[in-house]
């Protein structure tokens, strides 16, 4: 049954994104506001095709961080594809920090551009990655939206409990805005390179926000501490 629900949820899921690519093609030529609206109906799509198929309930706690603040940037666990999806619902137009291969799919990767997401080549020190946060304060000065990152750097299992990549603190001390870390659990429904989803309950948490003023290290370890203790809280 769990194969079976997972495979429809696939076929809808991919078919889906393939179908809004199409559809927004045109929106690549007007106002950036119109494709991230088009992308908060495609991240609504798939919160509902997880409920309604595989039976998840989805829980989001603590919005109103998000709200303590006029600017400010989010710094989340990542454990699945879905809070790529399900982050956008919640958040008002986030600028996303993504791996650069990303951006080359076709159709996909040109909407990602055309909402003003940031490639950067991991674990490199090439020409590009020089004026990665020059880039980044560009896009926040320039849009004022907030900025989304995931400082694990991938998807890993929620079991596991890898240390952040150093680039989240030097963001926060470059744009000394206050940092929302966000805990969740989605990688029980929905693990990392498995065809199957799984019932049950992904709760996404918003938790209080670090102010600007700490040094890089001390920023560093109170993030991951405050995420991973959350994640355990989460079960």
């Amino acid at each position: 049954m769990i194969f079976l629900r997972s495979l429809f949820f696939n076929i809808l899921l991919f078919g889906g994104i393939a179908f809004a690519c199409i559809i927004t093609f045109p929106l690549l030529f007007i106002r950036d506001k119109h494709m991230i609206c088009a992308g908060k109906v495609l991240s609504i799509y798939v919160a509902f095709l997880l409920k309604i198929i595989i039976g998840v309930k989805i829980d989001f706690k603590g919005a109103e961080n998000l709200r303590k603040f006029d600017k400010y940037f989010v710094a989340s666990a990542h454990q699945s594809m879905f809070e790529t999806f399900a982050l956008q619902t919640v958040i008002s137009g986030p600028v996303f920090i993504l791996k650069k291969e990303l951006m080359k799919i076709p159709f996909f990767g040109w909407c990602l551009k055309k909402i003003g997401a940031v490639a950067i080549v991991r674990d490199t020190a090439t020409k590009e990655n020089l004026n990665f946060f020059d880039k980044i304060l560009d896009q926040i000065n320039k849009n004022k939206r907030p900025l989304l990152i995931f400082p694990q750097g991938t998807r890993v299992p929620y079991k596991e409990r890898p240390d952040f990549k150093k680039g989240v603190a030097r963001i926060y001390e470059s744009l000394k805005l206050p940092c929302v870390p966000v805990a969740l659990n989605t990688g029980k429904v929905w693990p990392k390179n498995s065809f199957n989803k799984y019932p049950g309950k992904i709760t996404i948490s918003f938790l209080s926000p670090i102010e600007p003023g700490l040094n890089k290290e001390e920023f560093l370890k109170r993030l991951q501490q405050i995420i991973y203790n959350e994640i355990d809280l989460l079960g």
